[in-house]
């Protein structure tokens, strides 16, 4: 059995974690984009993301194929994922009961596949890398292998850039700069 407190605890800790990574409504980054690219061409489909998840929303950090800068939570496929340890995978999601009666499956951008790649970092799971289709479709076992490789170049990007900001304020404060 699940206790709600300690569900909430464990949610704030993924919130706080999320935060320090300051990446929430920042610029596009080349770095990001790349990555994103080349999960849409090795899967072969029209939108590929890197999306976090904070309280009320998904927003994206890169995007292929796709115009939205963010979507709520209670219609992101994402939020579905970020606490598993594999990936989401919906072949069909006219056909899954979790996704069928969604907005972006029933209205643009028409979702039939989606598979997301769960970003975890610190036990906690972040967002997720995803490639989505407007077919319903699968994917092969060396495409999910990649994508679980540029999630991990995704994360590790995300504590690089951690790291460098921290150095950056600590190098500050000793300068006694803001």
């Amino acid at each position: 059995m699940t206790h709600p407190e300690l569900s909430v605890t464990r949610e704030a800790d993924r919130l706080q974690l999320l935060r320090s990574y300051g990446v929430l409504d920042s610029d596009p980054e080349e770095e990001f984009d790349d990555i994103t690219r080349v999960a849409a061409l090795v899967c072969r489909t029209p939108i590929a993301l890197i999306s976090l998840v904070d309280e009320s929303r998904q927003w994206f950090k890169s995007r292929v194929g796709l115009d939205a800068i963010e979507t709520s939570r209670e219609v992101s496929f994402c939020a579905h994922a970020i606490d598993l340890q594999e990936p989401l995978i919906v072949p069909n999601a006219e056909q899954d009961s979790r996704f069928a009666h969604n907005p972006l499956v029933t209205g643009n951008p028409s979702i039939r596949f989606y598979c997301g790649m769960p970003l975890r970092s610190e036990g906690h799971g972040l967002g997720t890398l995803c490639v989505i289709d407007r077919e319903p479709r699968t994917l092969t076992p060396e495409q999910i292998q990649i994508l679980k490789v540029l999630s991990n170049a995704v994360i590790n990007r995300l504590q690089l850039l951690r790291a460098l900001r921290l150095i950056e304020d600590l190098r500050n404060s000793r300068s006694g700069q803001p």
